[in-house]
């Protein structure tokens, strides 16, 4: 009894001392203390959260990237040519005919009378010279010449023949050549650069990569990294019009996707 009499009223005692205090200001004064601590304390969790969160987003997508693998797809689609007319090969070039040498005519001296003084000296075959003019030399070598060059030269690539080249190990070995051998670049990689190159090039007669281009490009670090793998494929086994070894286009579609 006497600590409730000796106790002193707070101010919200002194206020409601003669008012109502069931009508409900008097509780919200006595809770109002709390009621801030509580509100305090949520607001600093709540900041607290939006602060550190991103942070921990953040290491958990580099955590993630970082163990991300690379896949390279690649695609062989349509390699089947298209159905077109079949040009017959061009007939081989004549063979070149044998040099004649020409040799000059000596034509003989006619004399009246042969003097008995006079000694008559006859030529022989060793001793006889041929004579050949300088720019008639010139002339044949230069015809045999055109000749070699003519019968080197590669024809057009065909676009279909009736064997058409094969790379080593078929198609499967083609594919298992490119997915070994080729690397994404890094700046495609990093900037989510995906697409189909279309690389187009030329099966030589002897089976060689020759004409690379491409036939349908995405990007240009794409593109250069699809023929740099296409000119290193290994020789083909050529393509055949009427039993002979001829050029022939050949094209390979490579699709690099990130997964």
């Amino acid at each position: 009894m006497k600590k409730e009499l000796n106790r002193i009223p707070d101010f919200d005692d002194i206020i409601f001392e003669i008012r109502n205090k069931e009508y409900g200001a008097y509780s919200l004064r006595k809770r109002y203390k709390s009621t801030v601590l509580i509100s305090m304390l949520i607001g600093v969790v709540i900041m607290a959260i939006t602060i550190i969160a991103p942070y921990f987003n953040a290491m958990a997508l580099e955590d993630r990237h970082k163990r991300a693998e690379r896949q390279v797809e690649i695609n062989m689609e349509n390699l089947d040519q298209p159905n077109e007319t079949v040009v017959p090969p061009p007939p081989p070039p004549p063979p070149p005919s044998d040099v004649v040498q020409q040799v000059k005519y000596i034509p003989p001296v006619v004399v009246d009378s042969v003097k008995p003084d006079d000694t008559v000296q006859l030529m022989t075959a060793d001793e006889a010279q041929i004579e050949v003019k300088n720019d008639e030399v010139i002339d044949i070598i230069s015809e045999v010449k055109e000749e070699v060059q003519e019968d080197d030269a590669e024809p057009e690539p065909f676009i279909v023949v009736e064997e058409m080249p094969v790379p080593p190990g078929g198609v499967t070995g083609l594919l298992k050549y490119i997915a070994e051998n080729i690397n994404y670049p890094e700046i495609a990689r990093e900037n989510n650069i995906q697409g189909k190159v279309i690389v187009r090039f030329c099966v030589t007669s002897k089976g060689g990569v020759d004409q690379v281009s491409i036939y349908k490009g995405v990007d240009q670090e794409l593109d250069a990294e699809a023929i740099r793998v296409v000119k290193t494929l290994p020789p083909f086994k050529p393509g055949r019009q009427g039993g002979k070894p001829v050029p022939v286009w050949f094209s390979v579609p490579i699709s690099f996707e990130i997964k």
